[in-house]
């Protein structure tokens, strides 16, 4: 069953092209064995959130055992505090 993570925080509007410059730093590393897809949302108010798509919960638990996760670490770049939801995907589109 995938899983979904969403990581959320308040950065500021102004660092908006910094965030964005650093999360696509990110993906040109590569994504971690597990990882289906992620993407960076904005509301174009300071709120933001990365969405992270995993083959199944024991891929998210091994790259959370081998490594900082990513995407809270990013975050705490910009002074942000993230808060973490970590959800099992039921149902979707084809």
């Amino acid at each position: 069953m995938n899983i979904l993570t969403i990581v959320s925080a308040e950065v500021d509007e102004g660092r908006a092209g910094d965030l964005v410059e650093a999360f696509e730093s990110l993906l040109a590393v590569g994504l971690p064995e597990g990882l289906l897809e992620t993407r960076l949302l904005g509301d174009g108010h300071g709120r933001w959130a990365i969405h992270s798509l995993w083959r199944d919960r024991a891929a998210l638990d091994a790259m959370r055992s081998s490594t900082e996760p990513a995407a809270p670490a990013l975050f705490r770049r910009f002074q942000a505090e993230p808060t973490l939801a970590v959800m099992q995907v039921l149902a979707r589109s084809a």
